[in-house]
């Protein structure tokens, strides 16, 4: 999206972001990468970047090593650092855009695994007072693609740092038949191969938003209870899905494509033609234009399914 802000600061240490907090024109704004935004207009305040970029080794045993890492490090480079190292545990997460800090508010994921596994403390600064809290992984109530930072404390807390426990032992997660077999065709479940059977994966699917302009996966797969997924059945014998708590997860883009809109396009905004859960600017799209396509979307799979979708990107 082609906006601004009236400011903009990046800081590389709790301190320089503490400083920047004195006199702050507001309403302030914490990003990361920007890769899960969707910004409906200019942003009338401030925007913080961290560029906190550090990797330390804080504590191991023979089974795990604890690793704290800056909020500013590129998410990829640290699951590339990890796999170099031999550290277990983020692996499957190969190739999601963004960066360390926001992988602990929106807790990713992907085939099988989520940040969450993994986290276990976040480091903040209070945006109101400058104050320092340590949240434990308990205490950041995580869910699917969810967090405390997303909901009761949303937009008050900076991430500075993410430490994550890891393992030395290999715990291969390939509960994913296609991950599975790119993995087995790569020579079996090596640290490195799992890395780059994801990347393949994720490559043949998703567009490059340095190319095409998107936001990743812009809905969240919904779970509807055993009733409704049945009802859904009897009508389309073929429905995939998986178990999670509290009932059956539906892969959004599936439902999606079913009501015909994979590949389409609503003015500049469209459907991606390989994957119907990402949206894409085709060129000079507006943050209205791309809301504009979601609603319809929802809206049409509402109508089909009696499925209300939600968007896992976040309109600002």
């Amino acid at each position: 999206m082609d906006v601004r802000a009236d400011s903009l600061i990046d800081w590389a240490s709790t301190d320089e972001l503490k400083n920047a907090l004195q006199g702050i024109r507001k309403p302030v704004l914490m990003i990361g990468g920007g890769s899960n935004l969707l910004f409906m207009g200019d942003f009338k305040g401030t925007v913080l970047h961290s560029t906190v970029s550090s990797i330390e080794i804080i504590g191991s045993t023979d089974d795990h090593v604890h690793v704290k890492v800056g909020a500013g490090v590129i998410w990829d480079d640290f699951v590339a650092w990890c796999t170099v190292n031999g550290f277990w545990g983020v692996e499957n997460l190969s190739a999601i855009p963004g960066e360390v800090g926001a992988s602990a508010v929106q807790n990713i994921g992907a085939y099988g695994v989520e940040a969450k596994d993994v986290i276990d403390t976040v480091q903040t600064v209070c945006l109101a007072d400058g104050s320092e809290r340590d949240f434990s992984n308990g205490e950041c109530n995580y869910a699917y693609r969810q967090s405390i930072f997303k909901n009761e404390l949303k937009g008050q807390y900076a991430v500075a740092y993410v430490i994550y426990t890891l393992s030395k032992v290999p715990q291969p997660r390939l509960g994913y038949g296609a991950l599975e077999q790119e993995v087995a065709r790569l020579g079996g479940p090596t640290l490195a191969n799992i890395r780059q059977a994801v990347i393949a994966i994720r490559e043949s699917k998703l567009p490059d938003p340095k190319i095409l302009g998107n936001a990743g996966s812009f809905f969240m797969n919904p779970v509807v209870s055993e009733a409704e997924f049945n009802s859904i059945k009897s009508n389309y014998p073929d429905i995939p899905s998986y178990p999670a708590p509290g009932g059956i997860k539906v892969p959004a883009g599936w439902l999606i494509e079913k009501t015909g809109w994979k590949g389409r396009s609503l003015g500049p905004a469209a459907v991606y033609e390989k994957q119907a859960l990402v949206l894409v600017n085709k060129g000079g799209a507006t943050g209205a234009d791309i809301k504009r396509l979601a609603d319809t979307i929802i809206e049409d799979v509402k109508k089909e399914f009696g499925i209300t979708l939600l968007t896992e990107v976040n309109y600002i």
